[in-house]
């Protein structure tokens, strides 16, 4: 009878456990300061609760969507993270910054769900007389090291005639806001959806102006358009053209179907309450899956077909 009684036991204790249990979930970010950060925040938050925290996610910070993606060569279990999809494409032609890499490295990648796009911020200060991109000759224009932002603003720097004119500063961007307010660098340059958190602190704490680019300056980078509108910052009271980029959410086949689908399904399902919290989740619908070069995950496409969203034969 006794050892009945402890068999009971034990089973009760392992069916609590079972039942307890959370999938654990590490979701790689961006640098800190950055608003993609605060979306990571935001979306691990929402969709805990949403899950009823059979889902915890971890967020992390990360150097920027290059070194996401070079993680997916050693990580393991439920890694997620976040990149433009230009750059898992990179990765998977073994171009660029992955020329030496192997391409079947990354044949794990799959794609969960979108979120808001990149955009480019060139902020400097009303100090230096900056005005436009060829003011930018002699000055000091802190980029950043290691993310995509930092190589897309040296490549626009480069594409507009300035090659050699600016002084590029790699230090990290968690710095930049005290830098140009103490009139240590003349500007800074950081990709995040709009309105950017460390682009509202700069224009509280000193006199900025944010480059507005040409359509023919747009159409040398190869990006997208998008208009800043006037107000969104602090003392900016005229529209800002710049380019954007898509950006996915992405995971590998180290997870589960059933965790990609409870993953995708928590995402969607707290959109309103995101929308909520920032107005940048309001143009993110399952149309803009259409941005993606890589296949969903079985789970991430089992909710689409779920919810009859249109998914392209190649995400299939």
């Amino acid at each position: 009878m006794k050892l009945h009684n402890i068999l009971l036991v034990g089973a009760i204790c392992a069916l609590s456990t079972n039942i307890s249990a959370s999938e654990r979930i590490t979701y790689k970010s961006a640098k800190s300061s950055s608003s993609y950060y605060q979306m990571a925040v935001q979306v691990g938050e929402n969709i805990a609760k949403k899950s009823n925290n059979d889902l915890k996610i971890t967020i992390e910070e990360s150097q920027g969507s290059v070194q996401n993606v070079k993680e997916v060569r050693k990580r393991k279990g439920n890694y997620v993270f976040t990149t433009p999809p230009v750059l898992v494409k990179l990765a998977l032609g073994q171009k660029s910054m992955f020329k030496k890499d192997k391409a079947e490295d990354y044949n794990s990648i799959r794609t969960l769900f979108p979120i808001p796009y990149l955009t480019m911020h060139m902020v400097v200060s009303q100090d230096s007389g900056i005005k436009t991109f060829a003011d930018l000759k002699g000055k000091s224009l802190l980029i950043g090291k290691g993310s995509f932002g930092a190589k897309e603003a040296k490549k626009y720097v480069d594409l507009f005639g300035l090659k050699g004119e600016v002084k590029l500063v790699g230090a990290e961007l968690s710095g930049a806001v005290a830098a140009l307010k103490n009139g240590q660098i003349d500007g800074f340059a950081t990709a995040g959806s709009y309105p950017a958190p460390n682009v509202i602190e700069a224009a509280a704490s000193s006199k900025i102006n944010i480059l507005s680019m040409s359509d023919e300056q747009i159409a040398k980078t190869k990006r997208n358009k998008l208009i800043i509108p006037a107000g969104t910052y602090a003392g900016i009271d005229k529209d800002i053209a710049t380019t954007t980029l898509p950006v996915g959410v992405y995971t590998t086949t180290s997870m589960s179907e059933e965790t990609a689908y409870k993953f995708t399904k928590a995402f969607w399902e707290s959109k309103p309450n995101l929308e909520k919290q920032s107005v940048w989740w309001k143009a993110i619908t399952p149309k803009n899956l259409d941005m993606f070069n890589v296949k969903l995950h079985k789970g991430a496409l089992k909710y689409y077909n779920e919810i009859n969203a249109t998914v392209p034969d190649r995400l299939k």
